[in-house]
């Protein structure tokens, strides 16, 4: 295994120095570094944080600023922030107002933003959205059993826009947990994660195989096929992602097509140019796209594909200016 590391135990810890020295502009640690936050916090707004394992970047710290969150808390590789990271996270950003926790539908991010919850409870005024997107995992989409992948990047600026438009927490409480029900995920693997811990890849595929299903943490996917071209997986994709959801005719659409940290942006591209026109020709209305390497896996060969079904509060939303490490936009249609 080759990894630009000194140590694998530190390699958090000095990757996180590295990216609030170099977006100094936008971001600070937070009390003794258990937490990265915006530089300038808004007084009487709701503060948005979320937060996981690392491993995931740009999601989520890539993702503190203007428009977006105030707050992510950072665990080591694949692991959950600790419940003491996330409460020293709202005891600095509540400026009054309350704070709204995102939390990706996995065990240890449930159970440790649940005890941060319980242990500012008094003190604090806190609502949590949960966000499990990923249709790979079966039940319905609001079970404990689907998992939250890069659907979380759509709910936190949406939420994160509306709170700068001074939403109040009851209200993005229930915008969120309205966006999650419309916003569905399928994820293909080329390749495992090669984890800095372990030196080796959590699962190996044949030059002929690819894992379907995959989620955000090298776990193997829901099954593993022969590979096939892009065409047939962008199908397969799609076919997956519109029988699990229902499509009304005023529905617009965001599709984000996202890289898991070792796929090249042109197979990207490549792979939206065919969903998108999948997706048109099942009458869907692609309004925007997001095309990039924002929820990953370590060096995970791989990609998803999201389908989020919009109204024009969601999209006004989505539109709204955003300056963050990750995603900078003016009010413009992106």
């Amino acid at each position: 295994m080759k990894k630009f590391m000194n140590k694998a135990a530190s390699m958090v810890a000095e990757s996180l120095e590295g990216f609030v020295s170099a977006h100094d502009r936008l971001v600070v640690f937070g009390s003794d570094r258990k937490f990265v936050r915006r530089r300038h916090l808004t007084p009487g707004k709701v503060a948005i944080i979320s937060g996981g394992g690392a491993g995931h970047e740009p999601m989520h710290i890539g993702f503190v600023g203007l428009g977006m969150l105030d707050a992510a808390c950072t665990g080591h590789i694949f692991t959950s922030p600790t419940p003491d990271q996330i409460v020293a996270a709202i005891e600095e950003t509540d400026t009054g107002a309350g704070c709204l926790l995102i939390v990706k539908n996995y065990d240890g991010d449930l159970m440790n933003f649940e005890m941060a919850a319980e242990a500012v409870t008094g003190r604090h005024r806190i609502e949590t959205v949960i966000v499990s997107d990923d249709i790979a995992v079966p039940g319905p989409p609001r079970s404990s059993g689907r998992r939250g992948v890069a659907g979380t990047l759509i709910v936190e600026k949406i939420l994160g826009a509306a709170a700068e438009a001074r939403m109040d927490l009851a209200r993005l409480k229930a915008l969120g947990d309205r966006l999650n029900t419309r916003i569905r995920t399928m994820g293909v693997a080329l390749g495992g994660v090669t984890v800095p811990d372990t030196a080796r890849s959590t699962f190996v595929l044949d030059p002929n195989e690819m894992e379907v299903g995959v989620g955000i943490h090298g776990e193997p996917g829901l099954s593993r096929q022969k590979l096939a071209d892009a065409d047939t997986i962008a199908s397969m994709i799609c076919n997956t992602i519109l029988a699990d959801i229902e499509v009304q005719n005023a529905d617009r659409a965001l599709v984000v097509v996202n890289g898991f940290g070792g796929t090249p942006t042109p197979e990207l591209y490549l792979i939206y140019n065919i969903v998108r026109r999948l997706f048109e020709a099942k009458g869907i209305s692609v309004a925007r796209s997001l095309v990039g390497t924002y929820v990953t896996s370590l060096d995970m060969a791989g990609l998803s594909v999201t389908l989020s079904l919009l109204d024009e509060e969601g999209l006004h939303f989505w539109d709204s200016p955003v300056s963050t490490a990750a995603l900078q936009w003016s009010s413009a249609k992106i």
